[in-house]
């Protein structure tokens, strides 16, 4: 088998085994929600369910690179499923054991999982794209696109197993198309990808590299830009202050991460200028529009014009243009990285991506209890501006080779 088709094969590997994770991941969210709110949890007791799965997203992208370079990627993917299958079915157990301190302990896991699959599969992606013009970056939106989007689509899954088999069937079935995965996907990869020679140093997770270190600051902000709206204060407006129910909130958040993965996906073709890769100075011209939606929504709607549409219209909006600030990122994260140290990089760059995630979480609590969704938006645009100031410092031309970055 020759090297492109190597490299093909092992990223149909890859890629698979993300979409099937990543259904489960969609899913086990949407399962819980409504099967804990069926039992009478509160919304307060519910968020915590979720409170570990953030954290330890922080954690394990901190600590995965380096088990990566130790023990290879085919290793952290293996392990990532496993833990995926385990959080499941430790919530197949009778309703009597499903305290909150037991579903945050099976969250955790489902937490560690995800991180350790996603950093593994985006370093794989840079070890088996190999040396092609524009693969790299067409690969990685591919990869992270229809991931976001297969997410939606979980949430749609989770939610139709609940109302046809019952929250411990579907948690089964669940498990069952992970194992499945596994049998078919991940063994295949070669052995050893990613692996360092050597013993790799804990503190060698922390980037040396300012690009990769202004890159991971910027990535910080641009994701809690998104949650501090769309985790709590959107869904709330929506049900509370527009009246949607549950289905209707459930499908429009649904569809718009969806949309943001189909997006995503395209992005090389929606930006490509004669074949050139994405810069620093990239980066730095799609903040600037980002940035300036939230405040455009804020005054729609403070000028008096329909919330509904202009949320619907608004966040879609921002929904294309973040997903190209993502994909963006997506791929200097990985063209800035060194080959043999990638997973290591990409671990510490997803800790900042987690980090953000969970202050746009807590902001977006907060935030909206004291100035509702209009404070939360105005957030947003702060947050978009800091990591706008931020990308102004990356390089502006491509990288010169591999873990070289021009200035």
């Amino acid at each position: 088998m020759n090297a492109p088709t190597l490299g093909l094969a092992a990223y149909a590997r890859i890629t698979a085994n993300y979409w099937a994770f990543t259904i489960t991941d969609g899913a086990i969210r949407m399962l819980v929600v409504l099967y804990f709110h069926q039992l009478g949890y509160s919304a307060l007791e519910i968020a915590l369910l979720f409170l570990f799965y953030e954290f330890f997203g922080i954690v394990t992208n901190l600590t995965g690179g380096w088990l990566a370079a130790r023990l290879g990627l085919n290793t952290t993917l293996v392990s990532g499923t496993l833990l995926q299958i385990a959080a499941l079915l430790m919530l197949t157990v009778p309703e009597a054991w499903l305290s909150v301190a037991y579903v945050m302990f099976a969250q955790a896991l489902s937490g560690i999982a995800k991180d350790l699959n996603k950093m593994s599969a985006k370093s794989g992606v840079k070890l088996v794209a190999g040396d092609v013009q524009g693969r790299l970056f067409r690969w990685v939106a591919w990869l992270t696109g229809s991931k976001n989007a297969l997410k939606g689509l979980g949430f749609f899954v989770g939610a139709a197993l609940l109302y046809t088999v019952g929250f411990q069937a579907a948690l089964v079935l669940l498990a069952g198309l992970l194992v499945l995965s596994l049998s078919l996907a991940v063994l295949g990869l070669p052995r050893g990808l990613g692996r360092v020679g050597g013993k790799p140093k804990f503190t060698q997770m922390f980037a040396n590299s300012p690009a990769i270190n202004v890159l991971s600051a910027a990535r910080f902000f641009l994701f809690g830009a998104r949650d501090v709206w769309f985790v709590v204060a959107l869904p709330v407006f929506l049900s509370a202050t527009l009246d949607w129910n549950h289905l209707q909130v459930g499908a429009f958040l649904a569809l718009w991460i969806i949309g943001y993965g189909i997006v995503q996906a395209a992005v090389p073709t929606l930006i490509a200028r004669k074949g050139l890769d994405p810069t620093g100075l990239t980066a730095r011209v799609w903040a600037l529009v980002l940035m300036l939606i939230p405040v455009g929504i804020v005054i729609a709607l403070e000028t008096g014009f329909d919330p509904g549409f202009v949320l619907i219209i608004g966040l879609g909006v921002f929904g294309v243009v973040f997903a190209i600030n993502s994909a963006v990122h997506s791929f200097l994260i990985l063209d800035y990285a060194e080959s043999d140290r990638v997973a290591m990089k990409v671990g510490f760059y997803y800790m900042a991506n987690a980090g953000g995630r969970l202050v746009g979480t807590v902001l977006s609590g907060w935030i909206f209890m004291t100035h509702g969704l209009v404070g939360c938006l105005l957030a947003s645009s702060g947050f978009v501006f800091a990591a706008w100031m931020l990308s102004s410092l990356l390089p502006r031309g491509p990288a010169a080779g591999p873990g070289i970055v021009r200035t």
